[in-house]
């Protein structure tokens, strides 16, 4: 319930102030923080520790 709300809240955020540019700022920290979560726990990491 709380999750959602603060989703919520950061959208309507973003539709008050126009700070679109915020979406895909927002979604290559949550991709690169989901890849590196990923890389530490997967057979996978040596070959993904190259990319950072």
């Amino acid at each position: 319930m709380a999750k959602q709300s603060i989703l919520r809240e950061f959208m309507l955020f973003i539709k008050h102030e126009k700070k679109w540019w915020l979406i895909p700022l927002i979604l290559v920290i949550l991709v690169v923080g989901a890849l590196l979560v990923f890389a530490s726990s997967s057979p996978l990491a040596p070959f993904l520790y190259p990319l950072f």
